[in-house]
């Protein structure tokens, strides 16, 4: 069953208050809350992020103007619908300006009333989208495809989608590459959640305070620049889906904060003093062996507990290799849109199909974008395709076939080796602009920079 939407019904009047919360906790759309005045509505949006708030103007003490304003500085994303009499619709009229999504004149129309607050939770759907394209550019559009038949990963589909029917919490364990957020999202999708948010925060590339303020937000004042409030992505994802990508980076310091909202759904915004409560479920996925960073001082092991109710386990590219012809057909569609789809040669193919596939899936699809662009015809030959690591084990060489040593130029050369030079190689080409290697690379800045200082790259 969907989630409900949070309604708060505000009005002074208890008869028509009575009526209004009768006739909408009827629907099994929403569950509704009610205040009889102006003061008792800020604290309930305080302490509740509610989707949609039916507020009458005129009140004693604090007046809806007020409690209006209060919203759109605490709470942006909720909507507001003004109820009114016809004597006030100027007025009304007026609220829309400061940030009402409609107006309503009593008597109400019970279907208008409830087709408004339709439109008014699709809009919210669209702010709140429209928040994550801003605020997540890092994730690429269109990645939602779960591709692949081998037994591994239709077995980890299979658990994927009968884990997606409860609300626990659900620990997706996978090397880099792998596809950990494909997986979260197919979870998110096949939940009773899929009609709300699903909110993805990349744990590894933010630092401890900027992590703790995208969280959870921060009150106006905060710190230097908080010049104005702002919603964490706990507050949007509510009722939703909350998904922590390589949640084993998140630091000591922020993970009681952590502990404690996944333990009560509670939170503070950073400088702020009241208590949030918000409904989500936590998808997090690391490729960290958690139980070692247990021992090691690095993560809290109650913290580890909560988040593995459920645990999931993404298999390797090189432990499903008979998916290797699928996504190469899909990554080659996607890299040619627009365009007649490239297609590699036989030999092409059983060269990746040996190929080790340190950097998994994501290698495979960086691999091709360039092979797609270095050929000059409708086929991907051996001289197209850049390895950067020899194959786990060699195989009869067909005539015009390539050997995967050649191409990448490393011999026997450790992982480590080969990482440093290809690192260092990208840098170059990108003009040591990092993010622009990072990107390519397909990891975080911050992982970027922690590879840099290992290997003692542009020391030099």
């Amino acid at each position: 069953m969907p989630k409900k939407f949070n309604l708060l019904l505000v009005d002074d009047e208890e008869p028509l208050r009575v009526i209004l919360e009768s006739e909408l906790s009827e629907s099994d759309e929403f569950t509704v809350d009610t205040a009889s005045d102006g003061g008792q509505a800020i604290n309930k949006i305080q302490a509740k992020v509610y989707d949609v708030i039916l507020l009458d103007i005129r009140m004693p003490r604090v007046s809806g103007i007020e409690v209006l304003k209060f919203v759109q500085e605490y709470s942006p994303t909720t909507q507001v619908i003004i109820l009114t009499n016809y004597a006030d619709v100027k007025t009304a009229i007026q609220t829309i300006k400061l940030g009402a999504y409609d107006f309503l004149a009593k008597p109400y129309d019970i279907d208008e009333l409830f087709n408004t607050i339709h439109r008014a939770i699709e809009r919210r759907s669209l702010f709140i989208d429209n928040k994550l394209m801003k605020n997540e550019l890092w994730r690429k559009a269109g990645k939602s495809e779960i591709i692949g038949q081998s037994p591994a990963f239709l077995k980890l589909v299979e658990s994927a989608t009968k884990f997606a029917e409860s609300d626990s919490f659900v620990l997706i364990h996978g090397a880099s590459g792998t596809g950990k957020e494909l997986i979260a999202n197919l979870i998110h999708r096949r939940s009773p959640r899929n009609n709300r948010p699903f909110v993805a925060v990349n744990c590894a590339s933010l630092p401890d305070a900027l992590l703790e303020s995208e969280l959870f937000g921060h009150e106006k004042g905060a710190f230097t620049n908080a010049y104005s409030t702002k919603q964490g992505l706990v507050e949007v994802a509510n009722g939703g889906t909350l998904f922590l990508d390589e949640v084993g980076d998140i630091s000591p310091m922020i993970q009681p904060k952590l502990l404690r909202f996944l333990e009560t759904g509670e939170f503070r915004r950073v400088g702020g003093t009241n208590l949030l409560t918000v409904d989500v479920r936590v998808v997090s996925a690391t490729n960290k062996d958690l139980r070692a960073e247990v021992k090691a001082g690095r993560f809290r092991e109650d913290l580890l507990y909560r988040l593995n109710v459920i645990s999931l386990r993404i298999p390797l590219l090189k432990e499903r290799k008979e998916d290797i012809p699928l996504l190469v057909e899909h990554f080659l569609a996607q890299k040619t849109k627009g365009r007649t789809a490239k297609r590699l040669s036989p030999a092409a193919l059983r060269l990746l199909e040996e190929y080790d596939w340190p950097g998994n899936v994501r290698e495979l699809e960086h691999v091709l974008e360039g092979a797609a662009l270095l050929s000059s015809g409708e086929t991907i030959e051996t001289a197209d395709i850049t390895l950067h690591a020899h194959r786990t084990a060699p195989s009869p060489q067909a005539a015009g076939d390539v050997p995967v040593e050649s191409i990448a130029g490393e011999g026997s050369a450790s992982l480590e080796d080969v990482e440093k030079k290809h690192i260092e190689a990208v840098l170059k080409k990108n003009k040591l602009n990092r993010a622009k290697t990072a990107e390519e690379l397909g990891i975080s800045k911050k992982t970027l920079y922690l590879k840099i200082k290992r290997y003692g790259l542009l020391e030099e």
